[in-house]
């Protein structure tokens, strides 16, 4: 049976079922959902898709909506209709997405890591379950949400708090561990936004350069020469090298720290799209250790969902800076969050877009490796890649409409070896506008590629 003939016809698709696996209510973002889960086996060829109507309605989206997406996923390949056994799903083209249905790449978010709305889970049934939450709790952190997290946290927290989405909860951190005036020690490179929010606070920060394993503990050594009260660093998938911390490494860095009272804040931005559980200092030295963990890129940004565990003393000092702030995060929200943390439907959701960002990731660093740039795929939603010239490639893609991060912006002094951050949370699917990416980058770059050495 060749690309795009239908199979032997099997039962229809559940139609709650597939409501519950699609994000974003879009056609865009319908049509981008069931396409994965065909791509993904999910849906086999031969399985009849609801009517356009049925579906519509349990979407609460107009019937037009859903036949956009229906022909979206037509011009694809991947559904034909025919009059007696309605919308059926085809054996796949051996090709991806068609580039016709590529927007452009002014319409991808390179630059920030932002996550694919059609892979975000759908949050109808976990607001449900958040207005049905005992809304009378006075403690900080529903009881809840404190139960869903807490089989997953990588050490045995003292307390617990929560924060309105992980840039606050970072912030927060930061400003109960240090001061205006105060030194703290930060991985490098590490993301920008951290650099920016520690800058804000008027904190200096200094560095300790990381290898493919992470912090190196001579160069945190010699960062505490400086008396920093605290060290800043992510544990997994870190912006922008994407590693995770090996358990042998954080033992090596938890002997720099025990002979301090240095306070330790691990920054947790990938939350469970992480591919691993990662270590964490907190199982060496619990007391000097907070973990801020956000849920904002797993789970979307509607929940502004952020927990913070660790070291008692640590949480009470955030929750003195929280009192001079924004109100507490709302029961509803965190027990919507704490649904969504214990649901399996939801875990499925995740577990197939932790597999799709990686294949995404995996496709543009072996792009990009056969036209002669070396990138490692890592964890994460971002690929570091070395360039000859940081702002010479910076312009000449801007100048094609791409916009990508400027790898200096990392570096705590603003300078360090020329590299750009590659978003790859939006990529196509397809690996044909990858490729012209990827051609376009080391073009930029100016590096001669590999297949025309």
């Amino acid at each position: 049976m060749t690309s795009g003939e239908l199979a032997t016809t099997t039962a229809p698709v559940g139609l709650g079922w597939l409501a519950a696996r699609i994000g974003e209510r879009t056609a865009r973002g319908i049509a981008a959902a069931v396409s994965g889960l065909i791509r993904d086996g999910e849906v086999r060829p031969g399985t009849r898709l609801p009517t356009v109507r049925a579906l519509a309605a349990e979407l609460s989206v107009s019937p037009t909506t859903i036949a956009e997406a229906w022909a979206q996923l037509r011009a694809a390949g991947l559904i034909g209709t025919g009059r007696r056994r309605g919308t059926t799903v085809l054996v796949p083209p051996t090709g991806l997405v068609p580039t016709r249905m590529f927007p452009g790449w002014p319409a991808v978010d390179l630059e920030h890591g932002s996550p694919d709305p059609a892979l975000l889970p759908p949050l109808e049934d976990a607001v449900a379950a958040g207005v049905r939450g005992d809304r009378a709790g006075k403690e900080p952190i529903s009881s809840r949400l404190r139960a869903a997290v807490k089989p997953e946290w990588p050490f045995a927290a003292e307390a617990w708090t929560v924060a309105a989405g992980g840039r606050e909860g970072v912030a927060l951190a930061c400003r109960a561990v240090a001061r205006p005036g105060d030194v703290v020690a930060v991985e490098e490179p590490t993301a920008p936004w951290l650099l920016r929010q520690l800058r804000a606070a008027r904190i200096h920060v200094v560095a300790v350069p990381c290898d493919e394993s992470g912090p190196r503990p001579e160069a945190l050594e010699a960062a505490l020469a400086h008396r920093p009260v605290a060290f800043v660093y992510q544990p997994r998938a870190q912006d922008p090298l994407g590693h995770t911390v090996s358990g042998a490494r954080i033992a090596e860095l938890a002997a720099v720290l025990a002979r301090t009272d240095t306070a330790v804040v691990e920054v947790d931005d990938l939350g469970p799209l992480a591919a691993g559980p990662g270590a964490s200092l907190g199982a060496h030295l619990p007391g000097q250790v907070l973990l801020v963990r956000s849920y904002c890129t797993a789970f979307g940004t509607e929940l502004r969902s952020c927990v913070l565990g660790g070291s008692a003393a640590l949480v009470d000092r955030v929750r003195a800076q929280r009192a001079f702030g924004t109100a507490w995060s709302s029961p509803v929200l965190q027990d919507a969050q704490a649904f969504l943390l214990t649901d399996p439907t939801t875990a499925s959701l995740l577990h197939r877009a932790r597999r799709r960002y990686a294949s995404r990731r995996a496709g543009l660093a072996s792009a990009l490796r056969d036209h002669g740039l070396d990138v490692g795929a890592g964890d994460g939603l971002l690929l570091w890649v070395p360039v000859p010239d940081e702002t010479r490639t910076l312009v000449t893609l801007a100048a094609r409409g791409v916009s990508v991060g400027a790898g200096s912006r990392g570096f705590p002094g603003g300078s360090g070896a020329p590299h750009i951050r590659v978003a790859v949370g939006q990529l196509p699917d397809d690996p044909a506008p990858v490729a012209d990416l990827a051609g376009m980058i080391a073009r930029a770059a100016g590096v001669r590629s590999r297949r025309t050495a």
